[in-house]
């Protein structure tokens, strides 16, 4: 299954791989025990990219970083462990078809929001190339989770029947007509594009707190932006100023002040501590023009124009359990992992008459996040990332794949900036138009165009999937509890 993800995206491996899966759940007496084999394997290559963080930056040696790779992913293995429980116990063999799409879509549900979720590898992301990608409009990338459900389901219970003629057909006409809808145009697309201009500075992930280097890193930036002013707007990664808020405060009203005499907006990650509150935040800022009339810069610390990251990722940027936890190893220690955790419910940064819905990081991963804080005057959705982390595995094309699926299910353009890859521009069909190489420093510059109106998953996001999901629950609870007729 992992080869039918970024960077391999062979597609067509996932449901052929789910579909042998069926098949041996139907014959297994062990339906748990199965679930828990499978998921295993579906994390542990899937995200094995988490283990180079662990075992480069963590501190701990490899027998310990092996086995918190386990039990992450033991964790993970509970859930399609659970669905295969409760599907084996609790539904006959004869409503699978049905039952399996909607129990996976509710069990998923939950591995996205508990202990703040995390939802990576969720199926639909390795058909952002097929055709079953042209639904994501319609459904959603978790719509197309359950799509791929059932027709990995379809094909199990055609080949246990030894009949293979309805599931084909089932197969033909959702393929066709995801390729059908995604010649439809859901939004239009302006004719007046905008020059941007994303910075990918590459900075060692060992050097970027390190006192001595913070300078250097500022002067880098600057520096690589300097031939690039021109531009409507720019974009600098995660903690691209590797410096508290408070103590760049001279740093960022130069910046500020070069940006709104530019005529352009400047966007870009960094971490505040507010001494007064003792409370830090994974933050981006806007500097520059805010509004096209602005004349001079704006900038004050703590100014208004700015987003709180949200979804703070476990062990990076808080530790569950911390009073025990820190106490166990470096790895639960880190540099920056007590972050307070920002509104779910934000305000556009808005850059020189830009308004751009943002993301940090895995956010980009919570669709129903990203809906939330669209509006009708989101121009695209802004996503950084610092996956230094992660060094030449492919979790950062796992992380592109993901934000290919939000500008497909949204149709609105992604504009990702990274400290060393995959900076990339993606367009509202969810194509990458360009992308930075890995590993180096370089400037991406383009025009591109925003575009106004609705998808469908965007009005209703997956009120389709939750109505099915309960109907159906209700409809098999009035056949177990109605009085029985006396004849």
């Amino acid at each position: 299954m992992t080869f039918s993800y970024a960077p391999f995206s062979l597609w067509l491996i996932l449901p052929l791989a789910v579909s042998a899966f069926f098949v041996l759940l139907t014959h297994s007496s062990s339906p748990f025990k199965i679930g828990f084999a499978f998921g295993l394997g579906w994390f542990g290559a899937g995200i094995s990219w988490v283990h180079v963080s662990i075992a480069d930056f963590g501190g701990i040696p490899l027998a310990g970083s092996l086995t918190l790779m386990f039990l992450l992913c033991s964790y993970l293995a509970l859930f399609p462990a659970t669905f295969c429980w409760l599907l084996k116990r609790y539904m006959p063999v004869r409503n699978w078809l049905l039952a399996a799409p909607l129990l996976w879509f509710l069990i998923e549900w939950i591995r996205s929001w508990l202990f703040t979720g995390f939802p990576w590898l969720s199926l639909g992301y390795s058909q952002i190339d097929s055709p079953l990608a042209g639904w994501m409009p319609l459904i959603g990338e978790t719509g197309v989770s359950a799509l791929l459900i059932a027709l990995s389901m379809s094909m199990a219970l055609g080949v246990m029947r030894k009949n293979l003629t309805a599931p084909l057909i089932i197969a033909i006409t959702t393929f066709v007509g995801g390729w059908v809808l995604s010649m439809q145009q859901w939004v239009s697309v302006s004719k007046q594009p905008i020059s941007i201009a994303m910075v990918q500075g590459n900075i060692k992930q060992e050097l970027r707190w390190a006192p001595e280097q913070q300078l250097p890193t500022m002067q880098k930036y600057q520096r690589m932006t300097d031939q690039h002013w021109h531009n409507h707007l720019i974009i600098w990664p995660e903690a691209a100023v590797p410096q508290l808020e408070s103590t760049a405060e001279s740093f960022l009203q130069n910046l500020d002040q070069k940006a709104a005499q530019a005529d352009t907006g400047l966007i870009t990650g960094i971490v505040n501590y507010n001494f007064n509150s003792r409370q830090a935040f994974n933050n981006l800022i806007v500097l520059g023009k805010r509004h096209i009339e602005d004349v001079e810069g704006h900038y004050s610390y703590l100014h208004a124009n700015r987003y709180d990251k949200h979804h703070l990722l476990p062990f990076g940027e808080f530790v569950p359990f911390e009073d025990w936890l820190r106490k166990l190893g470096p790895i639960f220690d880190l540099p920056m992992s007590s972050f307070t955790r920002g509104n779910y419910l934000q305000a556009n940064l808005i850059a020189n008459g830009v308004s751009l819905a943002p993301a940090i990081c895995f956010e980009i991963a919570f669709p129903r996040q990203i809906a939330a804080n669209l509006t009708k005057d989101t121009d695209f959705i802004i996503t950084v990332s610092n996956d230094a982390w992660f060094g030449g595995s492919h979790g950062p094309d796992q992380h592109l794949e993901i934000a290919r699926a939000r500008a497909k299910e949204f149709a609105v353009p992604v504009l990702r900036a990274t400290n060393n890859g995959i900076t990339a521009f993606i367009d509202h069909q969810g194509n990458i138009i360009s992308r930075l190489p890995q590993f180096e420093a370089g400037v991406l510059s383009a025009d591109i165009s925003p575009t106004k109106g609705n998808t469908p998953y965007r009005l209703i996001g997956d009120g389709p999937l939750w109505l099915l999901t309960f109907a159906y629950v209700l409809f098999n609870l009035y056949r177990r509890f109605k009085p029985k007729t006396q004849t």
